[in-house]
């Protein structure tokens, strides 16, 4: 397995420190998170943030803006702003050289089925506008699956194949969203896996927890081919590197 880690939890450092922290501790990888002083209004008006990129042997990713977006929006305001800014993510991708980018799939408002199903549909405009996008870019386009919880949209293994199927999207598993979802392997099954979000919970919420501290099933990491420590708190970021690892050698 490829390890990394999110920089959410290296958040308001510096770039060219953060990825020095990357290398310094034997990571293969890292996920850029587009917000704050990452956003990609700033640092494509200010390239020299960027540079370092280029200059340290470690594969990228980024998670695309997240706050108040929805990409399945009804609200056809919200949803275009949306589409805009994570094409401006894809953007930034690009020019740092990122293997990957990965969106959330977006929420439903109500809890009616056929609201579910609209916000699908819209989904699925958004994710075609955001692939002829990207046609012409290196980094893939992934959507994440989430949580259990009838308010979000991709926490269901069909609702993700279905969108492989019909956009030719990318898809980013992360395992804590998967531990609070039944039938856990049909998400491993999808097509067009990218890379995978590694965290821990109590199989209820969506705490991102230390690798070990919760109930996910280790044994789901056989399945990570690049895997991202997507943590808040670096010290718990090496903790679970060194589980995962230990785990690794043992099985």
């Amino acid at each position: 397995m490829k390890l990394g880690f999110s920089l959410l939890s290296l958040f308001m450092k510096d770039v060219h420190k953060m990825l020095e922290i990357a290398t310094d501790n034997g990571f293969d990888s890292v996920e850029l998170l587009a917000e704050g002083p990452y956003r990609p209004d700033y640092l494509l008006e200010n390239k020299e943030a960027i540079e370092s990129f280029a200059s340290f042997d470690l594969d990228i990713y980024m998670h695309a803006v997240n706050v108040d977006i929805n990409l399945a929006s009804i609200n056809n305001g919200i949803r275009l702003e949306s589409v805009k800014q994570t094409k401006d993510c894809l953007d930034l991708a690009n020019e740092i050289g990122a293997i990957a980018i990965t969106s959330h799939p977006g929420v439903v408002g109500r809890k009616e089925d056929r609201i579910r199903n609209m916000a699908l549909a819209f989904l699925k405009e958004s994710v075609v506008d955001i692939m002829e996008h990207a046609d012409t870019m290196e980094p893939k386009f992934c959507v994440e699956n989430m949580p259990k919880r009838f308010s979000y949209l991709g926490n269901r293994a069909y609702e993700l194949e279905t969108l492989v199927k019909e956009t030719g999207c990318g898809i980013t598993i992360d395992l804590g969203h998967v531990n609070t979802c039944e039938d856990q392997l049909s998400f491993f099954k999808i097509p067009n896996i990218v890379y995978n979000h590694i965290n821990d919970n109590d199989g209820k919420k969506d705490n991102h927890w230390t690798i070990g501290d919760g109930t996910l099933d280790l044994n789901l990491l056989k399945y990570v081919e690049n895997g991202i420590i997507e943590l808040n708190n670096f010290d718990n970021v090496m903790k679970s590197k060194k589980v995962i690892e230990d785990f690794l050698k043992e099985n």
